[in-house]
């Protein structure tokens, strides 16, 4: 097998079993140089980058390779070299003794940071006999939002709690630079005395009665696209790691225990 394709079947096989689930706080097990840059020269890229492109920058260190530096912007992660000249967009593995998608690892920090700040404009559905709890970016208009949805009170019996943050599909905004409708139904249902009852009858089919008041609905947007999310569900594990796609109960549970374990 040449090593196009090997590389190909590596990338196949970590990028989601066993890299979407390690544990962020384990550092890559690699040798790799950190690169040289000082506070100094961070702060030049960080202002070519915001200059340039217009980035919003939230934090800019040295990444695991020499000569290139992380940056985590509201757009995204990204990758600069050392001297702001050059910009990458994609992921980093390292290949020490196992292959390891240190992307996802630092994205994984962002979304355990995020998760805490919008934790009380969530609407929950709580496990009586809690094991675990994930966090589901949703949308009222994508089905398979409204099959897992169907199914709350058997994620809810296997001791899962879920937690959902808005996730609007056609964006805040539309093309006159109006609120969207997807934005201002999930507006109205974040605003709702009961948020319970109004996201299982939206999911349902039901009209959604229109409500304003101030929910962070465009920043839990913001939020999603800023940690990688291009479709809903997203369900974000504890640890931060993100498993895209709706996952049945059953499959679900035994993806969090695995996580759990260190598997």
């Amino acid at each position: 097998m040449s090593k196009k394709y090997l590389f190909a079947a590596l990338l196949s096989v970590f990028s989601y079993s066993n890299v979407a689930l390690a544990d962020p706080a384990t550092p890559a097990n690699n040798s790799v140089m950190l690169p040289s840059a000082q506070s100094t020269e961070l702060n030049l890229v960080k202002t070519k980058l915001s200059n340039m492109l217009g980035f919003k920058i939230d934090s800019i260190k040295a990444s695991p390779m020499a000569g290139v530096v992380e940056v985590i912007t509201d757009q995204g992660l990204f990758y600069a070299s050392a001297d702001g000249n050059f910009l990458l967009h994609g992921k980093m593995y390292g290949l020490g003794d196992n292959v390891s998608n240190l992307t996802e690892e630092s994205l994984a920090q962002v979304r355990v940071d995020g998760m805490a700040k919008f934790s009380d404009s969530m609407i929950v559905f709580p496990a009586k006999n809690e094991k675990h709890v994930v966090t589901v970016f949703t949308d009222i208009t994508c089905g398979y939002c409204r099959k897992m949805h169907d199914q709350i009170e058997d994620y809810n019996d296997r001791g899962i709690t879920v937690r959902y943050l808005a996730y609007p599909r056609s964006g805040v905004k539309d093309r006159s630079g109006q609120y969207s409708q997807g934005f201002k139904d999930l507006r109205s249902i974040w605003c709702h005395e009961d948020p319970q009852q109004a996201l299982t009858k939206a999911k349902s089919g039901s009209n959604v009665a229109a409500r304003i008041c101030d929910k962070p609905i465009e920043e839990e947007f913001d939020f999603g696209r800023q940690v990688g999310v291009n479709g809903t569900p997203a369900i974000i594990l504890a640890n931060g790691m993100m498993v895209p796609g709706y996952q049945d109960p059953s499959k679900l549970f035994s993806l969090l225990e695995s996580a759990q374990q260190g598997g």
